[in-house]
């Protein structure tokens, strides 16, 4: 039985592919235990314990890709951003973009009932996805593969189209209601859909065929998220619930009661062990995805909660909020590390770079701002705007950011070499 061998490095996950019975299966070893040791040896010693079928010749091969992700994960010089381009998208509304695992190309949705995939180095319009008949409000790559785009719609239907061509494979029709967020689960073989008739479905990406209707919300659902190793999906609702879902079976696992506004954000740790949602009740919640309950409530903020995010390390979560802070959280104890304070209007997005190392906040104070975790300070502001910044995203590598705001422009940053 030969193995071939495969890794991510965000988070830091070796994956092999072996054949049994003439079916190829894949086989995926976290290797999250690096975050903590920041060395190899006992990581190793922990995949050859619980994979015995590695064999001595594959064990040195798994000491290479270990090697690897340590030196992508912890090995990085930190460089300062720079204007790199902004690109006026639609002449409509955006609502939202995405760039691709590389970086060198990004999507946009708009109000113009269209999807534009643009390339990031020359700012070109490379295609334009045609064919909803209303606002297109939610965009998806499937990462990492990014072959594939995931269009949802306020005319009830998603598509599934070729990134190279344009081609559509698939429109996919069974929501009642507008569609407000699509998902791909990360082996890139099943969407996700959420909906305004309360409705997540979970559609098969190669027929396009329907798989699961998830009946458990009251209201609009307006996050739809996998786990890690896919067993799971977790829906937030403006019924200030979250459903988790298994995968295999479409079963309602655990109904996530405590929130008492409509849900803004949900993640799952790296692990896929918890679960994080945030609310416009001002409250954030970890919650353990096996029994369902509540680890732990943060109140810290003082008005709505836009946004939260996981470090891939799961050693942070950061939260954004209407009361124009983002707190910096420790994910296992849930002390407060810092409160980052220089925004002037509220912050309505965060994200870590795949390292951890940095934040970035987007605000409707017309900036877009850098901070290092360590140090707990605020190490760039981007001032290039005119109206408020609505999305802020790094690419796979953490080396491109990207913005969206309400002019209608996207800005590029990237990491300035030495």
């Amino acid at each position: 039985m030969k193995h071939r061998y495969l890794i991510r490095y965000y988070p830091p996950t070796i994956y092999y592919e072996y054949k049994q019975y003439n079916t190829l299966k894949v086989k995926q070893i976290d290797c999250l235990q690096l975050y903590e040791d920041k060395d190899i040896e006992n990581t190793f010693k922990s995949i050859v314990k619980s994979e015995p079928s590695i064999n001595k010749k594959n064990q040195e091969v798994i000491k290479f890709l270990l090697q690897k992700l340590l030196d992508k994960n912890f090995n990085v010089e930190s460089h300062s951003f720079y204007l790199y381009k902004t690109i006026k998208t639609h002449s409509m509304p955006l609502t939202n973009c995405a760039l691709n695992k590389k970086g060198d190309k990004f999507i946009t949705g708009s109000y113009d009932r269209t999807c534009k995939i643009w390339d990031t180095e020359t700012g070109e319009e490379k295609l334009v996805l045609s064919g909803h008949k209303n606002v297109v409000c939610t965009i998806a790559w499937n990462l990492p593969f990014c072959d594939k785009i995931a269009t949802g719609s306020f005319d009830k239907t998603v598509k599934i189209w070729n990134a190279e061509n344009g081609e559509c494979y698939h429109t996919l029709r069974g929501h009642s209601g507008e569609v407000l967020c699509v998902t791909f689960n990360n082996q890139s073989s099943v969407i996700a859909t959420g909906s305004m008739d309360s409705l997540c479905i979970l559609w098969d990406v190669r027929s396009g065929d329907e798989m699961f209707k998830l009946m458990g919300h009251s209201e609009e659902i307006v996050n739809v998220v996998f786990s890690k190793n896919d067993a799971y999906l977790a829906s937030g609702s403006f019924d200030s619930t979250v459903c988790i879902w298994d995968t295999k079976t479409g079963k309602n696992v655990h109904k996530l009661i405590g929130h008492h506004r409509e849900i803004s954000s949900v993640q799952f740790s790296s692990d896929s062990s918890k679960v994080l949602s945030s609310s416009l009740d001002g409250t954030v919640k970890i919650w353990d995805v096996l029994t369902g309950g509540c680890i732990s409530t943060l109140t810290d903020h003082t008005d709505e909660i836009l946004d939260a995010s996981f470090s891939l390390s799961g050693k942070y979560i950061i939260t954004a909020s209407a009361d124009k802070t983002a707190i910096l959280y420790n994910a296992t104890t849930y002390d407060v590390i810092t409160i980052f304070k220089e925004h002037e209007n509220e912050i309505t997005k965060v994200m870590f770079n795949p390292q951890g190392t940095r934040v970035i906040t987007a605000s409707r104070d017309k900036t877009v701002k850098v901070w290092d975790t360590e140090s707990k300070k605020c190490i760039q502001t981007f001032s290039d705007f005119q109206n408020d910044v609505f999305s802020c995203s790094f690419n796979y590598y953490g080396d491109i950011i990207i913005t969206g705001s309400k002019e209608n422009k996207c800005n590029i940053y990237k990491q300035i070499q030495s």
